[in-house]
């Protein structure tokens, strides 16, 4: 057996180490605190502990041996049961004055363990001291948690009735081995040293550094990527654009995705099947969308047919989950400093599902404000469907139909013009009104384009032509004889030779040019005139009125 060394124990130092501390403790931690020591110490512990401190040897000694038995630890001074008692002891009415509260706002399976509220703790805590529960926000946040109550978000989880042939068009297409595109433009990015949302692996304090501001000025470059997915391969293609996100530039990335991928892959293809959102540079209602398109259905010999989704359920758009989150997952906390950076990040994301995407960068042009006119578009070919043939359409791969010769104006009878503008009808002299139908003409486009900008929230991209059967004057006349009460609506269109809607419709620029004007109008009294018969009635009945200014 080997000896235990003796070991040299600093006694002045455990004395004075003692006289600091041993005053602060009672009886019962002062002998467990003396015995820790001796147990430290080892051999010969107990006689140089009982030597520095004045405690005797069997004091230590005992304490060692209520050590070893474990004794339950307390972190309690006070008796059990001593203290303040919980207010949901005191007052029993509390968790049930707070339950009550709480149910009728419950969300969810009420007999659920997990449940939660949209009321704020300080609401709840004043209502209950109102209701004389007297608590605190703090308290009341216990005792939801002790019921079984969390904070929470809403989760997106409930859908619409699934329509039994919302996919009928893309199965057919891809059970006869036809391509089906999935196609939307992704958030535009910003080139530079710009922060990115995300973290990636770094050694350790050593982040990437970006720019503290991030402001966007004119010169700044910019990413656009239009991306293609195709459904049946599980490959994508995004056409990385630097100028801006139009329908010339939305077609060219398909036709680049064509040319590089789809006739590839599918060099069988006839049709071709497109979904896309219902807004943005493909946007349903853009006929430059239409007009590109269609250019290159003729280019490729494909006959395209077109879906878009209805407005706010973009989400659908598999591009959106298949492929472009995956982008924006390779994107994460990595800023995007070049183009190349870019294009090769893009290039370079995969799925284990075998994803596989191509990219190129665009550096074409494709300028803002391109217009085509109704002539242009009607000569399209274009099929709407039967169900919603503004969202879905076919475009064949024909050329555009000739256009049909403008059809002219029916000339009114000048006798009938003159008669309507008797003043006892317009109720100002004749040379005033041709004065204000001269002024006024060039404020009517103003005005349509002010009601457009109104609906759309856009400039119109095209001047669009006069399309009414009515010149200016009898528009203008039309709307002041309305005002006045000298004739319905349904005896003008009948006279002028229109239809009654078309007249209706011109009837609100044509109050906006009266008002715009101040034209005092005084309606003429009786009822309005039905037919021609009482129209020529209330002239001839004015005939000794002198306000003929002739």
């Amino acid at each position: 057996m080997t000896p235990v060394p003796q070991l040299r124990i600093p006694t002045a130092r455990l004395k004075a180490k003692f006289d600091r501390i041993l005053p602060h403790l009672d009886e019962r931690r002062r002998r467990f605190y003396l015995a820790s020591e001796a147990v430290a110490l080892g051999h010969g512990g107990i006689a140089a502990v009982a030597a520095a401190s004045g405690t005797s040897t069997a004091t230590i000694a005992r304490g060692i041996a209520e050590l070893d038995a474990h004794p339950a630890t307390t972190c309690r001074n006070r008796a059990l049961g001593a203290g303040r008692k919980p207010l949901t002891t005191t007052d029993t009415g509390l968790r049930p004055a707070l339950e009550a509260l709480i149910e009728p706002r419950t969300r969810g399976d009420p007999v659920s363990p997990l449940r939660w509220t949209t009321l704020s703790l300080r609401t709840l805590a004043s209502t209950l001291t109102a209701q004389g529960h007297p608590v605190g926000a703090t308290t009341v946040g216990r005792l939801l948690h002790a019921m079984g109550y969390s904070l929470q978000g809403t989760a997106k989880t409930t859908e619409g009735a699934r329509h039994p042939d919302r996919d009928a068009t893309a199965t057919a297409f891809l059970d006869s081995h036809q391509p089906v595109i999935s196609v939307d433009t992704k958030a535009k990015e910003w080139i530079g040293n710009r922060d990115r949302p995300g973290r990636t692996w770094r050694p350790g304090k050593g982040p990437i550094k970006v720019d503290c501001h991030t402001f966007v000025t004119d010169e700044m470059p910019v990413a656009i990527p239009y991306g293609i997915y195709d459904l049946a391969t599980n490959t994508g293609w995004v056409n990385v654009g630097t100028d801006h996100d139009t329908a010339e530039f939305a077609v060219e990335s398909i036709r680049r995705w064509w040319r590089r991928r789809g006739r590839t892959d599918h060099p069988n293809a006839t049709r071709l099947l497109i979904t896309a959102d219902a807004g943005g540079s493909n946007d349903a209602r853009r006929w430059t969308w239409k007009k590109y398109l269609h250019a290159f259905a003729q280019e490729s010999g494909l006959e395209i047919t077109v879906c878009h989704f209805p407005p706010g359920t973009s989400k659908w758009n598999k591009i959106e989950h298949r492929m472009f989150c995956h982008i924006t997952a390779n994107w994460r906390g990595q800023p995007l400093t070049s183009y190349q950076v870019v294009v090769e990040t893009i290039a370079a994301t995969t799925t284990a599902n075998g994803l596989s995407i191509g990219a190129e960068l665009d550096t074409g042009s494709y300028p803002l404000g391109t217009t085509v006119t109704p002539a242009e578009f009607q000569a399209l070919p274009i099929a709407p469907e039967a169900f919603h043939g503004d969202w879905n359409y076919t475009l064949a791969p024909a050329p555009p139909s000739p256009a049909e010769a403008p059809t002219t104006r029916r000339p009114i009878d000048p006798a009938l013009t003159t008669m309507l503008i008797d003043p006892a009808l317009t109720g100002m002299p004749r040379a005033d009104f041709a004065h204000l139908a001269a002024v006024s003409e060039p404020y009517w486009d103003a005005l349509a384009e002010a009601a457009f900008q109104r609906r759309f929230h856009r400039p119109r991209s095209y001047l669009h032509p006069q399309t009414s059967s009515l010149d200016h004057f009898h528009r203008l006349l039309t709307a002041l004889l309305r005002r006045r009460k000298a004739a319905t609506s349904t005896l003008l269109a009948q006279l002028l030779g229109v239809t009654r809607t078309n007249l209706s419709n011109q009837f609100q620029d044509g109050h906006r040019i009266l008002d715009l004007y101040r034209i005092a109008v005084t309606p003429i009294p009786g009822a309005p005139a039905r037919t021609l018969e009482q129209l020529r009635a209330r002239l001839a009945s004015a005939e000794d009125d002198p306000t003929d200014q002739d």
